[in-house]
């Protein structure tokens, strides 16, 4: 199976955005995410993105459909539950590139899509002087929780690979309806984050 990455921006990213939404929905329905979609949300959350003078998007193509999707931006245009913690802690947001969602479809995992993501977003953020720090965060579930599949294997260690560090001091909130669930709640997601050279 042979997929062609190919990095988006600008009115590119418009004309994804609904496979993204669609990518989403889908793909965080799983553990650890549980994400019950939303459409409208995912509407203002793309529009993030789409907003954005140098936000970025990768796609995964199989033919003419995408079925995988990464996005970055610089951490001075995310969103501010992303933001926030970061410059409460006293970080130089212009140095800051923030990667948001890495989502691929489960027939093409396994196939180095997901290294493809982080080398193309960071390519992308290390074209913008004064950027030496890339980051991104992902959700904190209990280890007994309910849904919690048997052979589930946590990312830690992939992007541990990659050169990423959990800081467990930085943590963002967010709300959503898990899939168990009758209403949102509230959700801890913590940053892992990467230094660059200074370019």
């Amino acid at each position: 199976m042979s997929l062609r990455i190919v990095r988006l921006r600008g009115s590119e990213i418009v004309a994804r955005q609904d496979d993204l939404a669609r990518l989403r929905i889908e793909v965080f329905r799983d553990w650890p995410y549980l994400y019950d979609g939303d459409r409208e949300y995912e509407k203002g959350y793309i529009r993030t993105y789409v907003d954005a003078t140098d936000s970025v998007l990768i796609a995964a193509f199989d033919g003419d459909r995408v079925v995988g999707a990464s996005t970055a931006l610089p951490m001075t245009q995310a969103m501010d539950a992303c933001a926030a913690p970061f410059a409460a802690a006293g970080y130089d947001l212009e140095r800051i590139f923030y990667f948001g969602e890495s989502v691929l479809l489960k027939p093409y995992r396994g196939q180095g899509v997901g290294v493809r993501f982080f080398e193309e977003r960071e390519a992308a953020a290390l074209t913008h002087p004064g950027i030496d720090v890339t980051a991104f965060c992902a959700v904190e579930r209990p280890s007994d929780h309910p849904l919690r599949p048997r052979d589930y294997v946590p990312l830690d260690a992939f992007w541990g690979r990659r050169g990423y560090v959990k800081h467990r001091e930085l943590v963002a909130r967010f709300r959503w309806r898990d899939i168990d669930q009758d209403r949102d709640t509230d959700k801890t997601l913590s940053f892992w984050l990467k230094r660059h050279s200074p370019r």
